[in-house]
């Protein structure tokens, strides 16, 4: 589903090519760490964007169309990042290797998947954070499906502040807001959006 929507976006970013605006305006905290991985990267906006910050950038996606686009999108920009295709809900995924190897996990937009396997998506988040490293988290409240302006059409997709508390409970939540703005990231992600963002920390 998801090479198909990439491949019919053409030579268009179905997202854009900017960076995601809730990561972005942490610019300052992405200083704290050397290395970060971005889960669900699709066609590379925030790892590209990572990458520019002085990062080693590791992007994970399960579409070959989406990697290709985002090597092409770094090469443009003469930027580093290293694309895994993968999926991130596999088996046995990740490897040992990515065990405790990142100073930031960053899921920007990743709820295609409902409750039944959301608690397998955070721990494998989990797992890829180093301790005393962070998680930022990007997605939308229930409230989206009023505005209809991108994400999933499932209520039980969305997150709530209740969702991201008992998921991270235990870590450091350093930052959880729900709020309210205009989004413009390519035709997928477009007009008023109901948001919600999260930083929270790994236990040392």
């Amino acid at each position: 589903m998801w090479s198909n929507r990439y491949r019919e976006a053409g030579e268009a970013y179905l997202f854009g090519t900017e960076p995601n605006r809730f990561l972005a305006h942490r610019v300052e905290l992405l200083q704290d760490g050397s290395t970060a991985l971005s889960v669900a990267d699709g066609e590379g906006r925030n790892s590209v964007w990572l990458a520019h910050q002085g990062l080693e950038v590791t992007a994970i996606e399960i579409s070959a169309v989406a990697v290709e686009k985002a090597r092409r999108l770094a090469k443009g920009q003469q930027v580093e990042v290293n694309f895994l295709q993968a999926d991130m809900l596999a088996p046995a995924w990740p490897p040992v290797e990515l065990h405790n190897a990142f100073d930031w996990v960053v899921g920007i937009f990743i709820q295609f998947v409902g409750p039944e396997w959301r608690e397998r998506q955070f721990d494998v988040m989990k797992q890829l954070t180093r301790p005393g490293g962070r998680i930022l988290l990007q997605g939308y409240t229930p409230k989206q499906l009023e505005y209809k302006t991108g994400g999933p059409s499932a209520v039980e997709n969305l997150y709530t502040e209740e969702i991201l508390r008992d998921a991270f409970a235990g870590w450091d939540i350093e930052e959880l807001v729900e709020y309210e703005e205009d989004v413009a990231e390519g035709s997928a992600h477009k007009g008023r959006s109901a948001l919600i963002g999260l930083v929270a920390r790994k236990p040392t």
